[in-house]
């Protein structure tokens, strides 16, 4: 059997986990990959509804979301190029428990069919052991998103999602509505604006018609708290120590 290649007009993986990958593993899934852009309030996969696609963001972000009974939805985690959005749903066929909004645009994202991510993760090789890595990694990110929620000032959650939202733009300035971040941080709007307005008076931010531009970095990641850096390093470890390699 003829050994497949990479087709030359193929960008290489932004995606750290398919970046991670050993070129045999990445060159078997390539196929099954398409390349599509991400864009602004884009909705990847709704509660209840099957899972079709797996989505490795080459840049930007999503949010995932919790959907309450009333149609409230608060974020509980974020997912850029470190990640994969539809797990654990993709692995073992459920529906999707929650939304999957895109909350930060990108260029490229490598999409991939659920049925073609199972069998390759049922290989047990370099993909499962990556995906294992980043599921334990993500429930610690919504772990500590959880316990910030309950003791952390609005603020100092403003601030660490601010930063999150940062790294994964890899820009200082990028649109976001109140709304959005009212839905971000599970807090009303009024709180929001107020929160917004003082990091704004304080110079860390400017914030105008729905546009946000971090301006001073090193004050901001000093008003976010401790879960800011323990959600990244939980997200870095995972492809520290690539999977086994034959």
């Amino acid at each position: 059997m003829a050994k497949r290649q990479i087709p030359p007009n193929r960008p290489p993986p932004t995606n750290h986990l398919l970046a991670a990958l050993p070129r045999g593993d990445y060159e078997r899934i390539v196929p099954s990959l398409d390349i599509i852009p991400l864009k602004l309030k884009q909705t990847l996969h709704k509660a209840g509804e099957p899972v079709r696609h797996v989505y490795f963001p080459g840049g930007g972000f999503v949010s995932m979301l919790t959907v309450l009974a009333d149609g409230t939805m608060v974020e509980v985690a974020t997912i850029g190029r470190e990640g994969v959005a539809g797990l654990p749903a993709a692995l073992n066929s459920d529906p999707a428990a929650g939304e999957t909004f895109v909350q930060g645009a990108a260029a490229t994202c490598w999409r991939m069919p659920t049925a073609a991510f199972r069998r390759e993760v049922d290989r047990r090789e370099a993909l499962y052991e990556l995906v294992i890595r980043y599921q334990h990694a993500l429930f610690g990110v919504v772990m500590q998103s959880t316990a910030c929620n309950a003791i952390h000032s609005v603020e100092q959650r403003l601030a660490r999602w601010l930063l999150m939202a940062q790294d994964r733009m890899e820009a200082n300035s990028f649109p976001l509505t109140q709304e959005f971040l009212a839905m971000m941080l599970g807090a009303s709007r009024p709180m929001v604006t107020v929160v917004a307005g003082t990091l704004q008076k304080a110079g860390l931010i400017t914030y105008h018609r729905g546009h946000l531009t971090i301006v001073n970095r090193e004050k901001l990641e000093a008003a976010a708290c401790e879960c800011y850096r323990a959600s990244t390093d939980l997200l870095e470890r995972v492809t520290v120590k690539p999977p086994n390699r034959r």
